[in-house]
C-alpha cells in the first residue's frame, strides 16, 4: 500500500507540472543522476487485489475457453493464487527490475490515462521470462485501470496477463502464434 501511495503521489506531481500533451518522458538515471526510479509495484498490487477480494469473501468465477468452447466453474479463494502463480514470480518492483527494464511514461489524452511501459534495456537472463509490461493509471482518479504483462516461455509459448483492476483478469496462452487457451477469472459480476 505504501508503494501505491508513493506511486500515486508521483503521478499527481507529473500531472500538476502541466504535462498536458502526449509527451514521452523517459526515466533515466544517466540523464539525471539525482533521480530515483520507482517502478510501479505490479506484483504487490496484484497480491493486494487478491487479498481484497478474499477479505470480502468473494468466490471468483473462472471461464476457460479452448478452441471456441467456453466452460465456467466457481473457484475456491485459495485456488486463485495458484492459477496466477506464473505471473507472481519474479516479483515486479523497483528493486528487482531497475537493472533490467526501462520505464517510459506518457499521458494518453485519448483514453485519459497515464501509460507506463516497461521493456528490457539489456539482454535478459534465462531466469527472467517477462518480456514487457504496461500499467494504465486513470488521469482523474489516479487509480490503476489495467495491467498488461507478457511472458515468453520455452517452446515458443507466450503467456499474456490482462488485469482489469477490481474486476477481472485474463490469462491468454499462445503457442506458435495461435491462441491455445484463454482463462478469465472474474470477481466482479
Amino acid at each position: 500500500m505504501k508503494y501505491i501511495l508513493q506511486f500515486l503521489l508521483c503521478t499527481s506531481i507529473i500531472a500538476c507540472n502541466g504535462n498536458k500533451n502526449n509527451k514521452e518522458i523517459t526515466a533515466s538515471s544517466k540523464d539525471n543522476p539525482q533521480s530515483v526510479q520507482n517502478y510501479f509495484p505490479v506484483t504487490p498490487f496484484i497480491k493486494g487485489q487478491l487479498y481484497d477480494f478474499k477479505a470480502r469473501g468473494i468466490s471468483p468465477l473462472k471461464y476457460t475457453t479452448i478452441h471456441g468452447k467456453t466452460d465456467s466453474v466457481w473457484l475456491k479463494q485459495e485456488e486463485v493464487e495458484g492459477a496466477l502463480s506464473e505471473f507472481l514470480q519474479p516479483s515486479i518492483d523497483s528493486v528487482n527490475m531497475i537493472p533490467l527494464f526501462s520505464e517510459k511514461k506518457f499521458l494518453d489524452q485519448t483514453i485519459a490515462a497515464y501509460t507506463y511501459t516497461y521493456e528490457p534495456k539489456i539482454a535478459l537472463p534465462d531466469s527472467i521470462s517477462i518480456s514487457r509490461w504496461d500499467v494504465l493509471i486513470d488521469q482523474e482518479s489516479s487509480k490503476v485501470r489495467r495491467i498488461y504483462l507478457v511472458k515468453e516461455l520455452p517452446d515458443h509459448k507466450i503467456l499474456q496477463l490482462i488485469w482489469q483492476a477490481d474486476k477481472w483478469c485474463k490469462i491468454i496462452s499462445i503457442i506458435n502464434s495461435q491462441v491455445e487457451k484463454e482463462i478469465k477469472i472474474s470477481w466482479e459480476y
